[in-house]
């Protein structure tokens, strides 16, 4: 066929080609010589378009080049060339500048020569795409191209060759499950790669489905399930795959579930004669007596007051010294322990403003060397009038309480189990119209002893801090 002015439409297969024993590509579906790759003749044009990848995975970049040769007659100039891709692609790059690109096509225009018999005698043009998320799967996708020269120009329907873009290969991971109760609920998550927000996991235990939830935005799927019976379970997700991904499903997770914790309920005993400056008992009641061992945290509404561990009878008590009169919120937060849920309640305590005839004391703490495991004694000295009670605390756990004698001194015995650097803190519950105070000091507590008979010594007794500090009419 001879170069004219206007070249041929061509809409498929060209018989001419069939006939002469090029090989081509004809349209959607049918084989190539070359995978990825066709070649075809119209006139003394001969064009060969090859796409790197014809199977591609979502993301993955493809590239499609056309080269342009010439088998006889005069050179052409080429002037503008187009490549049509699939819309759901998005160019990314090509061997050729400030390119015009759209939705479905890429075009770039110039003036590149192709002689049949010297230098150059081809042309290539290169357009690089990323695949997208909202390509159809298993289904073959048209590529093509349009071009215009100085001989005319070549408009060239569905010649391929086709991409087709694979369905997306997926991972479905289980988180770790732990602590499972019966009749509690429990979260099971599962995290899929290659799913799409919106996808649905589905969750078995065994072989019986229990729940289903979808993917989030970061590929997590949660459900609440709530085991009904003890002992052991296989739990799994299953990600059933979708029209764009192909289905995964986790490993089997093998989890033992435990009885429901025992429900328990914390009671605060009345409080009556509150005020300021003076003791006041706080005392937390846990049924049933199974709770012993565990913990109650005594509250003025936001401010931790102490910590103290419930005793066998299922109590615990706190010697509170009010410092400001009014209504206050009290709560007493039991911590639960394995097989006991927590609890809390709470009580609104009415303070009494102190009398003016009190008087006020100081108090003195007196903490000698510290070691880990070694016995040693904690002295508070109260200045203002005997009688009352001291309360010793390291940070705001309660180590010991003991009775102001006439000397107006008390002690404990503490016995320090951590090293390192403690607060230690005595507070004295004023008695009588005497108000009352507190004292603490930083103390360095030693290793344990490697050898000996493990008596600490007395090394000596310091007063360390600012002893006698005075908090005075506290709240007065």
């Amino acid at each position: 066929m001879s170069d004219k002015n206007t070249r041929r439409v061509l809409a498929g297969l060209s018989a001419f080609a069939v006939a002469a024993g090029f090989a081509v590509t004809a349209g959607v579906g049918a084989a190539s010589a070359a995978p990825g790759s066709l070649t075809w003749d119209d006139g003394n044009s001969r064009f060969t378009r090859t796409v790197s990848n014809t199977t591609p995975n979502e993301g993955d970049i493809v590239t499609v080049s056309t080269k342009f040769e010439r088998t006889g007659g005069v050179v052409e100039w080429l002037q503008a060339v187009k490549d049509l891709h699939p819309t759901c692609f998005t160019y990314v790059s090509g061997n050729t500048s400030n390119p015009d690109v759209k939705p479905d096509y890429v075009r770039v225009a110039g003036n590149w020569p192709v002689y049949p018999n010297i230098s150059p005698k081809s042309q290539t043009f290169e357009f690089s795409y990323r695949v997208g998320a909202d390509c159809e799967r298993g289904v073959p996708l048209m590529t093509t191209m349009h071009y215009s020269g100085s001989l005319g120009d070549g408009t060239y329907q569905n010649k391929g060759p086709t991409i087709t873009v694979s369905k997306n290969t997926t991972t479905t991971s289980l988180a770790q499950v732990a602590g499972a109760q019966v009749g509690q609920p429990t979260t099971l998550a599962a995290t899929v790669t290659g799913g799409a927000q919106g996808d649905t996991v589905e969750f078995f235990d065994g072989g019986s489905k229990i729940g289903a939830g979808t993917l989030n935005a970061n590929g997590t799927a949660i459900y609440a399930w709530t085991p009904g019976s003890r002992g052991a379970h296989e739990l799994m997700a299953r990600f059933a795959g979708t029209a764009k991904a192909n289905g995964s499903e986790s490993s089997k997770q093998n989890i033992e579930v435990l009885s429901s914790d025992i429900v328990s309920t914390t009671v605060i005993a009345p409080v009556t004669n509150a005020q300021v400056g003076q003791s006041t008992t706080l005392k937390a009641t846990v049924s049933p007596t199974a709770a012993a061992g565990g913990t109650v945290k005594f509250k003025d509404g936001g401010q931790l007051l102490a910590e103290v561990t419930v005793n066998a009878s299922g109590e615990a008590t706190y010697a509170w010294t009010p410092t400001t009169d009014g209504n206050h919120s009290i709560t007493a937060d039991y911590s639960g322990r394995a097989g006991v849920a927590a609890s809390t309640a709470s009580a609104t305590v009415n303070v009494a403003a102190k009398p003016v005839q009190n008087t006020d004391s100081t108090t003195a703490l007196t903490v000698g060397s510290a070691q880990v495991s070694v016995a040693q004694t904690i002295s508070a000295q109260v200045t203002g009038s005997a009688g009352g009670t001291v309360t010793f605390k390291d940070g705001n756990t309660v180590i010991g309480t003991a009775t102001v004698d006439s000397n107006g001194r008390a002690s404990i015995s503490w016995t320090p189990a951590v090293q390192g650097q403690r607060v230690i803190r005595a507070e004295y519950s004023g008695s009588g119209t005497v108000n009352a105070s507190a004292d603490q000091i930083s103390v360095a507590v030693a290793a344990a002893p490697s050898g000996g008979d493990g008596d600490g010594g007395d090394g000596g007794t310091s007063s360390a801090g600012s002893l006698g500090t005075m908090f005075g009419s506290l709240g007065g």
